[in-house]
């Protein structure tokens, strides 16, 4: 089914993780540097921990942006959450520990010593900063391997709830359809949008089917025949990760809807 002409309330410009590579991504620093350069709207990516509370992380490992691999096995031998389930103090998956652990790394030590100290941010956290300045939010929905439709589900039920009563949502977006499936049943009144790094077969239709209000691409793979398709088919056109001047021209020349960038010192959100 074609989805419905809907008024496209986000801007064009998100900063990607927060403020790109210039902070530690996905924490509360991130987003505000990037707020203090101008923009309104953030991309991040959400996974579950353990007990499953919603958090903001990319890799499945805890290691590129974390402390975990020098604190962890300390944190698990004396956090009273951690039980027998954790396999070995060396177990370095995110989706492996509870909050209690979790929230005690330190997830900006890794960019710079000025970040040195940050939290990971749980989703809660993000939304209130978001809806007490008026920003938008693009979730990356993240699974940990095999709980793909469960974490679709847990984070837009989520989602639903933080943003109760707003006028504009938040953007759930995933490269896994289970992922969004998830999400659907959970909220079908959040808007989705489907992840692509390339154009696999069946890419529109599995959109239409899980009821996607967008298409967010890789940008190398918006040309004029696909975007001509996925406007055509009632999508709005999204590019991930846009650096460069040539490409960001090349794609609102397009005619495309959102861009989604780190460089938030090089490109203006106005």
């Amino acid at each position: 089914m074609t989805p419905s002409p809907v008024a496209w309330p986000y801007p064009r410009w998100v900063a990607h993780r927060g403020a790109g590579k210039l902070a530690p991504e996905n924490t509360l620093a991130a987003f505000r540097l990037g707020a203090s350069h101008g923009y309104r709207m953030f991309e991040c990516d959400v996974k579950l921990s353990r007990d499953g509370v919603p958090f903001l992380m990319h890799d499945a490992s805890l290691q590129r942006t974390t402390n975990a691999s020098k604190v962890l096995p300390a944190l698990v031998e004396h956090t009273q959450d951690a039980t027998d389930s954790i396999a070995n103090a060396d177990d370095l998956v995110g989706g492996n520990h509870p909050w209690s652990v979790l929230s005690r790394l330190d997830a900006g030590g890794w960019h710079s010593r000025a970040f040195a100290g940050e939290p990971l941010p749980t989703l809660d956290a993000i939304a209130a900063y978001c809806l007490r300045n008026g920003y938008y939010l693009n979730i990356e929905i993240k699974p940990s391997p095999g709980t793909a439709r469960h974490t679709g589900e847990v984070v837009a039920g989520a989602a639903a709830q933080l943003w109760a009563g707003q006028t504009v949502p938040p953007l759930l977006t995933s490269f896994e359809p289970d992922a969004l499936r998830g999400a659907l049943d959970a909220a079908p009144e959040l808007p989705r949008g489907l992840l692509l790094d390339t154009l696999w077969t069946g890419w529109l239709e599995t959109a239409l089917t899980l009821g996607c209000q967008a298409i967010v691409c890789n940008h190398a793979l918006w040309d004029r025949s696909s975007v001509t398709q996925a406007q055509s088919a009632g999508f709005r056109t999204l590019s991930y990760t846009v650096n460069d001047e040539w490409a960001a021209q090349r794609l609102i020349d397009l005619g495309t809807d959102g861009i989604i960038t780190d460089r938030v010192d090089l490109f203006s959100p106005a």
